[in-house]
């Protein structure tokens, strides 16, 4: 075990957690069948607000010290990068306020977050005219995934701050994803690699029977 690393769940407590998620699919639980694609309502169907950020995780929460911490970027883009933390900083920076929409059923509104806009990055490395997909990579294992004109929205970011203040570990720190307009679990938590493909590559949930896509609106949690 490495030192970025954290024991998480034991085997069969992981597995018990994962197959609770997967019998949600199979049930359809949460489920309205009243979707507001025209989003009339700011909180989605099924969803109720909080004002605290519950913590979700696969049973483990990687000790990912900044000094160790790597971004790398690659796949069909023209110019691949590596890039430490000190160099991720370096990048031109923004701030965003936006939504933050879980699959479980709950939203929390006006969440203020700093870091590199997704748009810095394309503009970095350059995808390849033939890319159509996005795969996130996490120092746990987990990985999701979206269509490039996804993570090419205007309020997708990769964020190391949230209202002011670092990326807490156990909310994804020292980076995180964040796509603020689909379920939160496309918003890969301890992000190390982001590769680019041309063919679409079902992350972890989405080969448990979570949807493809994952927009709140047209509940799209289960496939």
């Amino acid at each position: 075990m490495g030192e970025d690393e954290k024991p998480g769940l034991g085997g069969q407590s992981r597995d018990k957690l994962i197959r609770s998620k997967e019998k949600w699919a199979e049930e359809g639980r949460l489920l309205t069948g009243a979707p507001d694609p025209a989003h009339r309502n700011r909180l989605p169907p099924g969803q109720r607000e909080v004002k605290t950020w519950p913590v979700l995780d696969l049973g483990g929460q990687p000790d990912v010290k900044p000094e160790n911490w790597r971004l790398q970027v690659l796949g069909l883009v023209e110019n691949p990068v590596a890039l430490t933390l000190t160099q991720f900083m370096a990048l031109p920076q923004t701030e965003l306020v936006s939504d933050i929409h879980c699959v479980t059923a709950w939203s929390r509104f006006d969440n203020r977050w700093q870091g590199v806009a997704s748009r810095t990055l394309l503009e970095l490395v350059k995808p390849k005219p033939e890319t159509r997909h996005v795969v996130f990579h996490s120092y746990d294992g987990y990985t999701t995934n979206v269509r490039l004109p996804v993570f090419a929205e205007d309020d997708v970011l990769l964020a190391h701050s949230w209202e002011g203040k670092p990326l807490a570990r156990e909310h994804g720190g020292p980076v995180r994803v964040v796509i603020p307009r689909w379920y939160f679990w496309k918003s890969a938590k301890w992000v190390t690699r982001i590769v680019f493909h041309e063919r679409d590559r079902p992350g972890f949930w989405e080969t448990r029977g979570y949807h493809n896509d994952g927009d709140p609106w047209n509940e799209e949690r289960y496939s």
